[in-house]
């Protein structure tokens, strides 16, 4: 059996720690505090959870090689996902219902700053 699917996928790896590392240093200085990185549910996963004020921000992250192919990436699955998995972050954490709550997106891409888009997507909660 060959090695090279397994490592592709630790370099896939590493390289989504490293852009969920720096789309959290990014959110940070836009005075964001974060709550939770690579949330996890059964039903799917959400990369950041920031709060900023009364605003709880789910943040998908995505880097791909050009900035246009990340802004494309998000699938209606994944966001399907994501979205189960914020309703069971909220349901852990229900003083956060009374909060705004946004489905954020940044995108990474290798020589360009990170791009964080507020309400990337629909929050389907509940």
């Amino acid at each position: 059996m060959s090695r090279v699917p397994t490592e592709a996928r630790r370099a896939r790896h590493r390289g989504g720690l490293r852009a969920e590392t720096l789309a959290a240093l990014w959110l940070t200085c836009k005075f964001y505090k974060i709550l939770a990185r690579r949330y996890r549910a059964r039903d799917g996963e959400v990369d950041i959870i920031a709060r900023r004020g009364r605003t709880i921000a789910f943040v998908e992250v995505k880097a791909r090689g050009e900035l246009e192919d990340a802004m494309t990436s998000i699938t209606w699955q994944k966001r399907r996902r994501f979205s189960r998995a914020a309703a069971k972050w909220l349901a852990a954490n229900p003083w956060a219902a009374d909060h705004t709550l946004r489905a954020d997106a940044v995108f990474i891409a290798k020589g360009r700053l990170p791009l964080h888009i507020e309400a990337a997507m629909e929050l389907r909660i509940g």
